[in-house]
């Protein structure tokens, strides 16, 4: 059985907190990436871990680096568009939560059978 997939929508989690992310977004994402990694193993409170993730980047954050267990997709555009690929392609079969306040990709990525949470349900 595959481990859940949780797909974090960067760019959405960063602009979520007005902590002076928009002067440096790629540090910001860099952050949110580092913030991420104990969740591999532990994983949300009703999402129980080992979980593997997806940083989806886009903009001026898309040079960040991959992390220890944190994948990162760099979105050739769209991050939604590039977000839904990935729940499209790799949530067959299993668990999959896409972290994003954005109410049109919330519709998109449930239609594909995705649940979503709210940028609060990561620990910053």
């Amino acid at each position: 059985m595959p481990l859940p997939l949780l797909v974090v929508d960067a760019a959405n989690v960063v602009g979520s907190r007005p902590d002076g992310w928009w002067r440096d977004r790629a540090g910001a994402t860099a952050r949110l990436r580092d913030a991420l990694r104990p969740l591999t193993t532990q994983g949300l409170p009703d999402l129980p871990g080992p979980v593997e993730i997806v940083l989806v980047v886009e903009g001026r954050a898309r040079d960040v680096a991959a992390g220890e267990g944190v994948r990162v997709e760099r979105a050739p555009g769209s991050g939604d568009d590039a977000i839904v690929a990935v729940v499209a392609a790799e949530g067959t079969g299993r668990q999959v939560v896409v972290v994003t306040a954005d109410r049109g990709l919330r519709a998109r990525v449930t239609a594909l059978g995705a649940e979503v949470r709210g940028p609060t349900s990561i620990p910053r």
